[in-house]
């Protein structure tokens, strides 16, 4: 058998070799430093005492924020939605090795487009070496985009925190139960998924709460943060029915409950039981 020139070798051999070569790389060399494969026009900011770069990916605004020594194995936490709110998680981790990235995919609510979009910004990533599985953080809404990414990638979810997280898009943007739902996004979402009438939205079933079964399938623990009187995103329309489900079918999911607090504020004061949870999932080594 002769052997194939070096010149006539296709390109996806070519992609497949620097790909590798950049993870070996990256998590071998001492000094990694993940802005360097970024787009030569990033724009670096601060987060939280932490140099954050924010750059365009796919036509949507990206943002990674890198630690000052980063973790062995390089782990990471991906924010779906809300940049910057509550980042007492996010700050914690960054202090402890962690990278936290974003990338805008609003207001898609988790459709096939915004799922895409996200496969090529976890691909661009890993190419840099962060680990093959990341922490999905979903505030609100961005719950339904964490949950969706990861029911067509369970295999590279470690962990799911959810924050008083959207999960039956009825209950909001729909407001068809005890929320008051919201009109003007109840109509965009509609448009995201071509639901041409009220009928055919009300038998959607591409909520995270319509495919439990999925999201248990990928073994991934999860821990949602809710507040008991949340009255845009009711618990028993959307969290309580989501664990009740998960634990039916086996599923790993612990719910921190927040007495007598709304949707606001997210998150925790002390972030101390989010973090633990994201670096246990995460196998975290010191």
């Amino acid at each position: 058998m002769r052997p194939i020139p070096f010149t006539k070798l296709p390109f996806r051999f070519f992609f497949l070799l620097f790909w590798c070569s950049q993870v070996v790389r990256a998590q071998t060399k001492p000094n990694f430093d993940i802005f360097q494969i970024l787009p030569k026009d990033h724009v670096i900011s601060s987060f939280s005492g932490f140099p954050c770069a924010t750059f365009t990916f796919t036509g949507r605004q990206a943002k990674v924020v890198k630690p000052v020594k980063p973790a062995k194995n390089f782990p990471w936490i991906w924010r779906a939605r809300f940049w910057g709110h509550e980042p007492q998680a996010d700050s914690a981790l960054l202090a402890r090795g962690f990278h936290v990235v974003y990338c805008d995919v609003a207001e898609l609510y988790g459709n096939a487009q915004a799922v895409d979009i996200w496969n090529q910004y976890y691909d661009f990533l890993r190419s840099a070496g962060l680990s093959p599985k990341v922490a999905l953080e979903g505030f609100s809404r961005g719950g339904v985009y964490a949950y969706n990414w990861a029911i067509a990638n369970p295999e590279k979810v470690a962990c799911v925190y959810a924050d008083a997280p959207v999960l039956d898009l009825k209950s909001w943007p729909g407001g068809k139960g005890r929320g008051p739902g919201s009109k003007k996004d109840w109509e965009v979402f509609k448009q995201d998924y071509n639901l041409k009438t009220e009928e055919e939205a009300m038998l959607f079933k591409g909520s995270p709460l319509d495919n439990v079964e999925k999201i248990v399938k990928g073994g991934y623990p999860m821990l949602h943060v809710c507040g008991d009187a949340d009255e845009v995103v009711p618990m028993e329309e959307n969290t309580d029915l989501f664990e009740q489900r998960v634990k039916e079918l086996g599923g790993k999911i612990t719910v921190i409950h927040k007495p007598g607090i709304g949707h606001h504020p997210h998150s925790l004061k002390n972030p101390t039981p989010i973090v633990s949870f994201i670096l246990e999932a995460t196998g975290y080594e010191k």
